[in-house]
């Protein structure tokens, strides 16, 4: 492909990106927190004989994540500006650009609308679509550092895209069923109608029946989320993808599986998920533990990092299923503000990678005497994944942890120590890469360039602002917790001790 069409094609996603964006905040603006649960609807019969809509609607929780998502893509295009150009200069193997951004496109349109999909039948269609892409963008175009040639790196790309499919064509088949079982129990696909058929007492289900749906669909969100033991797929596919691709699978793609739990598990099937609560929370606690243990021992930047959101994800589910406000508003909270702290991490530890051709974390040492400001800026997003009180990832921590404690105190105790594991991983990392002595093969790197300082910088603001005030979102989401905690029928425990008047 000629070099002017490359650069046409990078030109012509960055513009759709960010009118993406545009319409994303435009949804941000109009959206009243005090308003109808779904609001900005819209519904056209698709297929009549089987009652299926093309039903759209947003509350509190995919709003957020709707501008979360529309605002990460245009980071994710600017540093994979270069991710898709020919491997040798003057070489025939050529890597399609305009493929490369195209699918990165089409990924966030199927994620911004199994966000707003209110027909269960539409939500499925475009949850596992996404697969298809994402299978491309991982095999197709993985990332160039590895130590064992590129015929080795090949062959893990395609390890690696094969195993996240599989997964979760497993997870989808399993929900596939259950939702051809919700559509024989209920009579239609549309959540809304489900629900309040749920809520009057019109629409009874079996125990049983009620809790093997339930499974069904959690299967498959678990699988997305991805809650230990089906996460495995996750080291690798971040591991052999290129740093923006990795940012679409664990900062976008995964946070459909936790959104999800939100809005289907909990809204329609209330009793099976209070039966479920105490093995979920035991599975996000060995997240927890489990992620960030193995995060310590890693060789591999890139896997640390995935590990890392392994363990980041068991706080994000454990907070769900806490079954308080103040935990839900948490993970919900957690959603948005892991997607911008891995984002950041992720792309500077690419930008990272790019100079020096290697993921291994024994290649680097004495960075921040040659970088200075691709250190700050990787130390910044480092201590924001620990939860440094002032960064946004600490609010919502915080908050999980509060709410799971009122209800749970051994769980949250015990969760705790997630914390001081992501310190001791984190600091690890930037002193093995960052400090020391210069090694030779990084003496010459350069400082992070004018592009990828456009990627860093408004990242960077956003986990200050956010750390420091995060009412904006909070607002935004709160209502619709209210409304998720009132479909289980649970209220928040009392305190023990009253405050004083």
């Amino acid at each position: 492909m000629p070099a002017a069409r490359r650069t046409a094609a990078k030109w012509l996603a960055l513009v759709v990106s960010l009118a993406t964006l545009a319409l994303a905040i435009t949804v941000l603006v109009r959206f009243d927190p005090g308003g109808a649960r779904y609001q900005l609807t819209e519904s056209h019969s698709w297929i009549k004989e089987f009652g299926v809509s093309y039903a759209l609607g947003v509350d509190g929780i995919a709003v957020a994540l709707i501008a979360l998502t529309a605002l990460l893509i245009p980071f994710i295009v600017l540093a994979g500006w270069h991710d898709a150009d020919p491997l040798e200069t003057g070489s025939r193997r050529w890597r399609p650009t305009q493929g490369f951004f195209a699918l990165i496109l089409a990924v966030e349109a199927m994620v911004i609308i199994s966000f707003e999909a209110t027909d269960v039948f539409l939500f499925y269609i475009f949850f596992e679509a996404m697969l298809i892409p994402m299978y491309f963008l991982i095999g197709g175009f993985g990332d160039r550092a590895h130590e064992h040639g590129e015929s080795a790196a090949s062959t893990q790309r395609s390890y690696a895209a094969v195993k996240f499919l599989l997964y979760n064509l497993v997870g989808g088949l399993i929900m596939l069923a259950a939702v051809i079982g919700l559509y024989v129990v209920a009579g239609n696909f549309s959540l809304t109608e489900i629900a309040q058929a749920r809520a009057n007492g019109t629409l009874h289900m079996a125990t049983s029946t009620e809790r093997w749906l339930f499974l069904g669909f959690f299967f498959a969100f678990a699988v997305k989320a991805p809650l230990w033991p089906l996460h495995t797929w996750l080291p690798n596919a971040m591991q052999e993808s290129t740093a923006p691709v990795a940012v679409l699978i664990t900062a976008v793609i995964d946070k459909v599986g936790t959104f999800a739990m939100l809005r289907f598990c909990l809204q329609l099937f209330p009793g099976a998920s209070k039966w479920a609560t105490p093995v979920i929370l035991a599975l996000a606690l060995v997240s927890i533990l489990y992620g960030a243990l193995l995060a310590v021992g890693q060789r591999d930047i890139k896997r640390l990092i995935a590990y890392a959101s392994i363990s980041h994800f068991g706080f994000i589910i454990m907070g769900i299923f806490a079954m308080t406000s103040q935990g839900q508003s948490g993970a919900t909270l957690y959603m948005v503000n892991h997607g911008i702290s891995t984002a950041a991490l992720m792309l500077i530890a690419g930008f990272l990678i790019s100079r020096r051709g290697s993921r291994l974390i024994a290649d680097y040492g004495g960075v921040q005497k040659v970088a200075p400001v691709l250190a700050g800026t990787f130390l910044i997003a480092g201590l924001s994944t620990l939860s440094l009180p002032g960064l946004a990832p600490f609010v919502s921590e915080f908050l999980v942890l509060v709410g799971t404690f009122t209800r749970h105190p051994a769980i949250g105790i015990i969760a705790t120590f997630g914390i001081v594991l992501a310190a001791l991983y984190t600091l690890v990392l930037y002193q093995r890469t960052m400090t020391g002595p210069v090694k030779p093969e990084v003496s010459a790197m350069p400082d992070l360039r004018v592009r990828e300082l456009a990627v860093v910088a408004p990242l960077i603001v956003l986990l200050v602002f956010l750390g420091v005030y995060p009412k904006p979102v909070t607002d935004i989401v709160n209502p619709a917790v209210k409304q998720t905690m009132s479909d289980v029928h649970q209220t928040d425990p009392k305190p023990e001790v009253e405050a004083a008047k």
